[in-house]
């Protein structure tokens, strides 16, 4: 049994744009503010918001940056990246 389940072809889903459709995807894979310093860490979310805003990027017509958050999910996945320290954090007054 595959883990994907297939939406009816009767889905309201056809009412939207492929656009609106991946400006959607990427506003709910999008890290909130509440939730970024739990997940700036997990690779997984990271790479899917990424990837989400490439497919954003490429359906407007911006390949080069659908290319530059494509590499960066890569790096998330391959573990090539890594997230950098909060800038709040460790600031002396």
């Amino acid at each position: 049994m595959s883990q994907f389940t297939q939406l009816p072809k009767s889905s309201q889903l056809n009412e939207f744009t492929t656009l609106e459709l991946a400006q959607a995807l990427m506003e709910r894979l999008s890290i909130s503010p509440n939730d970024w310093h739990r997940l700036k860490s997990n690779r997984n979310s990271r790479a899917s918001e990424q990837i989400a805003a490439a497919l954003v990027y490429l359906l407007n017509n911006q390949p080069q940056e659908a290319l530059a958050r494509l590499e960066q999910a890569s790096g998330w996945l391959d573990r090539s990246i890594s997230a950098p320290p909060c800038p709040s954090h460790g600031e002396k007054r």
